[in-house]
């Protein structure tokens, strides 16, 4: 009876938490925007490594694909929660202020991505060099699409 009950208490902790509005995550808008370059940052870097891969600057490693690509897949969920309206910015790699304007769109773009990186995930296990290359260059079409709508270049 006590393990049901403590299973249900951390159930609805953790509903409780999920249904927490985003904006309730970060005290300042700078700390969302920092929160996000790093996001982005750490999924680049291992998407990076399963690229150089895939164009055969380094060895096919189909472990350490696997590994890199269950990180983007991790990362991947995690930025579009520190997009608070705002945080826009006419600078080189900042997002333009369309974001809001537009968010069905860009929420649209990042489950897309997110699908994506399921896909490159399962491919890397694999052990195919020719779908983990499928994989890459469907997943970096989902990301240069919303770079190219909604990333000042």
């Amino acid at each position: 009876m006590k393990r049901k009950f403590l299973m249900i208490a951390v159930t609805f902790a953790t509903s409780l938490c999920a249904a927490l509005p985003a904006s309730a995550q970060f005290a300042k808008p700078e700390d969302a925007v920092k929160y996000r370059k790093a996001a982005f940052t750490v999924m680049g870097n291992h998407f990076g490594r399963i690229s150089a891969m895939a164009q055969g600057k380094v060895p096919f490693d189909a472990a350490a694909a696997t590994a890199n690509a269950e990180i983007v897949a991790m990362m991947a969920a995690l930025p579009f929660s520190a997009f608070p309206e705002g945080t826009s910015g006419t600078e080189k790699g900042t997002p333009k202020a369309k974001v809001w304007t537009e968010r069905a769109k860009f929420d649209e773009g990042a489950k897309a991505m997110q699908a994506e990186t399921i896909k490159l995930v399962a491919a890397a296990k694999s052990n195919n060099l020719d779908a983990l290359k499928a994989a890459v260059g469907n997943t970096g079409k989902t990301c240069k699409s919303c770079h190219d709508s909604f990333r000042n270049e």
